[in-house]
């Protein structure tokens, strides 16, 4: 039996063809089927079910925009009565004194928390593992799923539950969705509450969601943004000027002709739905140094208070250098500017542009926080090099299934961007090519579950 999708729980629930307890036990099921993924920092099993007997009995439960959903919160934001560890041994084991707001929306709208997902330490890198273990992607465990939202997308990916919470501060949304088959969305600055460690990485982080079908995305974005007027998805009315820019942001980075050609078929269909599609170039900045200057700075602030004895190697490294930018004043608001600039340039002739999600497949799933951190950043920048400007300028971007590599027998993706407000329109355009060019919406060992 196919995992239901977030609408189909929420129905059932509404209309009291289905207990919210058996949906948390069919959720908590699935998690102990899928332990050998490492998708899971902690399980809420007594607490979940505790909740679910109590919105049973609900008298609004009909009127819950979430009634009954499972759902899964990344380890990185607050969540009442759970340390939030961010992958490190470094950070407090105390509970935390109350929920971070978007836990309390989702939770307000009817949606059962029913454990926190793994992560990289500090959420600073693109695979998700540590002593504790390794974190394995469904469609095939010799992978990693990427991260930072490492676990939440090989949780959905996995059928555990339909759609998790994940942030997205360098692409940790977008880019566990690609590896992982999924939708995900990070919103443009403003739209959801951020508030994540120091400063939200200087304002590139966000949190939003990854689900298997943008309609389960939208949903859960609409509580968490506060305004349901996003869960109503519909496609384009109108034929869209869509930018296609096959090229990757460097001379280092090399473009897998796998992910090259979802690209082009994913343009293609979109063409033949009738929008203006042109193949182009993007102006992306000649020099990264601000983009990473600032995401190093964002790392130290969230070190801030910590014991640093107790971080890994590679993080410690990141601080430092962070700490350095901080100091010497690298992180710069014209760096923004400019950037900004160039992509407004771009978009006065274009209402969407579209990339690559990433340049190649994941890694390998390995204890890479037993590596040096210039490995890290090596194979993280030249696998996923697409998303960090739309943190830089914060507008909204979203990864989309496109295919499968035919040599890794991997999802491949596709990036779609929009303005600042373009939420609803990234949201239409993801619709109308799940329907043209429909994707799997778990990986083959999540299609069975119970």
């Amino acid at each position: 039996m196919t995992t239901p999708t977030a609408l189909d729980i929420v129905s059932a629930v509404q209309s009291g063809e289905q207990s919210p307890v058996a949906v948390v036990e069919g959720a908590l099921q699935r998690i102990r089927e899928n332990e050998n993924l490492g998708a899971l920092q902690e399980v809420f099993a007594e607490e979940a079910l505790a909740e679910a007997k109590a919105l049973a009995n609900a008298k609004d439960l009909a009127t819950l925009p979430l009634a009954g959903l499972p759902i899964l919160i990344k380890d990185t934001i607050p969540v009442a009565g759970h340390p939030m560890r961010i992958g490190s041994l470094a950070t407090s084991a105390e509970p935390s004194a109350q929920d971070h707001e978007v836990v309390r929306r989702l939770r307000a709208a009817g949606a059962i928390v029913v454990g926190l997902t793994t992560v990289p330490e500090l959420c600073v890198f693109a695979t998700t593992d540590s002593p504790a273990g390794i974190t394995r992607n469904p469609w095939n465990p010799d992978r990693t799923p990427g991260g930072s939202s490492g676990g939440s997308g090989a949780a959905v990916a996995a059928g555990i539950v339909p759609v998790a919470h994940g942030t997205d501060g360098m692409g940790s949304i977008r880019i566990p969705s690609a590896n992982n088959g999924l939708f995900g969305i990070k919103p443009g600055r403003g739209t959801v509450p951020a508030d994540l460690g120091g400063d939200s990485w200087g304002g590139m982080a966000e949190n939003g969601p990854l689900a298997t079908t943008v309609a389960d995305a939208a949903l859960v974005l609409s509580v968490m943004a506060g305004k349901p007027e996003l869960g109503a998805v519909t496609e384009p009315a109108a034929p869209l000027r869509i930018g296609v820019v096959p090229a990757t942001t460097s001379f280092l980075v090399r473009l897998d002709p796998e992910w090259k050609k979802s690209l082009l078929a994913t343009a293609d269909a979109l063409r033949e739905a009738g929008h203006d599609v042109e193949v182009t170039r993007f102006p992306y900045p000649a020099n990264p140094i601000p983009m990473v200057a600032r995401w190093f700075a964002g790392v130290a602030k969230d070190a801030e208070g910590l014991d640093e004895s107790r971080l890994q190697p590679r993080t410690l490294r990141h601080v430092k250098l962070g700490q350095r930018a901080l100091k010497k004043g690298w992180v710069k608001q014209r760096d923004t500017d400019r950037i900004e600039s160039d992509a407004r340039t771009f978009f006065a002739d274009h209402d969407i542009l579209l990339t690559p999600m990433l340049a190649r497949s994941a890694p390998k799933a390995q204890a890479w926080h037993r590596r040096s951190w210039l490995r890290n950043i090596w194979s993280n920048l030249q696998y996923a090099p697409f998303a960090a400007p739309w943190n830089m300028v914060g507008w909204p971007a979203a990864s989309v299934p496109a295919g499968f590599d035919v040599n890794t027998g991997m999802p491949t993706a596709v990036q779609i961007v929009a303005p600042p407000g373009g939420e609803p329109l990234i949201l239409g355009v993801a619709a109308q090519l799940e329907r043209l060019r429909p994707w799997p919406r778990t990986a083959p060992a999540g299609e069975t579950v119970s």
